[in-house]
């Protein structure tokens, strides 16, 4: 891709006279101030990835972009190597952290893809590494676009000859000396074998719903043009297709056959002594993994559904027992919150993940999109129908990065379930725990239970199986649980 593309060959025919460019360039610019109103009145978040060489212009173009645009609508953002927080999250996690809210920028100088070059050219990738982390930012573009984010890449590209003389000015200068990194040395020195490797991420990269633009950085205010005319036809576009559907992406990850809810016995007991001789081995024995775990810096994530009034609460209460305070932490996920609400679905749920050897519970998860967001039509058709797939895109990188999945569906049947609302309903100390939403949720019980079933069915992947928790029992259901995370936690742990 980049080698089709020679600067010093670059037809200087395609760089406008001075008073052309002048003209383009206020134009491009009165363009972006109009556009930038559409957007926030659309709710567009746009993302702009600026990527290339060293010295190229990279800074100093979204500079003088950005003047263009109201401060309260963008942000920019400029990656140095990760924070020993961010070393222990998965790779992607401090750049999906960023994403924009809807109706604004977000600029990155440089981003996930520097990264993964950077990593390749410094040997730190073999070829399995390298391919995985390609297919993660392909999958982390792709699902932006597809939740209606505009994404723009550019890499600025400039000759070895024209990256050593800025450097070497840069250099001459004590006050922007500071400007040249040992990278970007290290850069021109190799110039050709960086290129090799910037020309494959290019390619493998460029995607239709999220392309490279390649910017001839050999001019400031020629560079500053293209970027600023890609930019606006490329907003131009995502406001003429907002309202068009997304393919839905056919399901390639390894799926458990698991059963129908109806077709699940509740009638599984525990007796009361046994239940709490069992309860202590168990927890004794979890707590004693959790050292092992924070030691061998494995991450835990175990996920909490199942009907309102089922066990849920009781049953993390029995697991964080045996947990050492400070390894953990319980996310209760209620309704997103307006900034929440306004990002791609997934970011509330990135943004908790556990660091390396620490555990998150999860009281409701991201299946909120298949199930509650689904039948209260908070989301559109297509957008519950492709998330299955986007879910089970999260949790393999989540197992890739090396964490620990465990997926509880908490089970009770529908006679249990008015027995408990009454009981809470008629005892004062309970009664905050019953609430009009839990009365009406159950009038479409069947309407859940199919979209329960087909959940299940769609997103149990090997990697991340879900295991379902007969709990008309609570304390049957407890030990279950505690002896299906003891035994997921030994077998990655060995």
């Amino acid at each position: 891709m980049l080698k089709q593309w020679i600067p010093d060959q670059v037809d200087p025919a395609l760089c406008p006279e001075t008073d052309e460019l002048k003209q383009r360039l206020e134009a491009a610019e009165k363009k972006l101030e109009v556009l930038q109103l559409k957007i926030k009145e659309k709710k567009l978040p746009v993302l702009v990835l600026v990527e290339g060489w060293g010295a190229a212009g990279k800074g100093s173009t979204i500079g003088s972009i950005i003047r263009n645009i109201d401060p309260r609508f963008f942000k920019v953002t400029s990656f140095s190597a990760p924070t020993e927080d961010e070393q222990r999250k998965p790779f992607l996690y401090r750049y999906f952290a960023r994403i924009p809210e809807a109706g604004k920028f977000m600029f990155f100088d440089s981003g996930w893809a520097d990264d993964i070059m950077t990593k390749r050219l410094h040997g730190e990738l073999d070829d399995a590494g390298y391919s995985s982390l390609v297919n993660s930012a392909k999958r982390f573009e792709r699902q932006l676009t597809d939740n209606g984010y505009l994404v723009m890449k550019f890499f600025f590209h400039i000759s070895k000859k024209e990256q050593k003389a800025r450097l070497e000015s840069l250099s001459d200068e004590k006050d922007t000396r500071w400007r040249v990194s040992e990278n970007d040395l290290w850069q021109n020195k190799h110039y050709d074998k960086c290129l090799d490797v910037f020309d494959a991420y290019l390619t493998e990269t460029n995607m239709p719903g999220a392309p490279w633009y390649i910017i001839d950085a050999s001019g400031r205010k020629w560079a500053r043009l293209q970027v600023l005319e890609f930019l606006n036809r490329g907003i131009e576009t995502a406001l003429e297709n907002a309202s068009l559907a997304v393919p839905l992406l056919q399901n390639v990850f390894p799926l458990a056959k698991m059963p129908k809810l109806s077709e699940i016995p509740l009638d599984k007991t525990i007796e009361d002594e046994e239940y709490r001789k069992e309860l202590k081995v168990l927890q004794d024995k979890l707590s004693a993994l959790h050292n092992r775990l924070y030691r061998k810096r494995v991450p835990v994530i175990i996920a909490y559904e199942g009907w309102d009034a089922a066990g849920k609460g009781g049953n993390i209460k029995r697991i964080t027992g045996a947990l050492d305070p400070r390894g953990y932490e319980v996310h209760p996920i209620a309704s997103p919150e307006p900034h929440e609400k306004a990002r791609h679905y997934l970011w509330r749920f990135w943004t908790r993940l556990p660091r390396t050897g620490h555990i998150a519970i999860f009281d409701r998860t991201w299946y909120g999109r298949v199930m509650v967001e689904r039948l209260e039509g908070f989301c559109s058709t297509n957008d519950w129908q492709r998330a299955y797939n986007e879910i089970n895109e999260f949790e393999k990188e989540l197992s890739e990065w090396g964490a620990v999945i465990i997926k509880f569906w908490v089970q009770i049947d529908k006679d249990t379930q008015l027995e408990r609302f009454t009981d809470r309903q008629n005892t004062p100390e309970k009664q905050w725990k019953i609430t009009d939403e839990d009365w009406r949720n159950r009038e479409k019980w069947d309407a859940y239970e199919a979209a329960v079933d087909e959940m299940l069915q769609k997103t149990s992947t090997t990697y991340a199986p879900w295991h379902v928790l007969e709990s008309v029992d609570k304390k049957y259901a407890r030990i279950k649980a505690l002896k299906i995370v003891i035994d997921s936690i030994e077998k990655a742990l060995d």
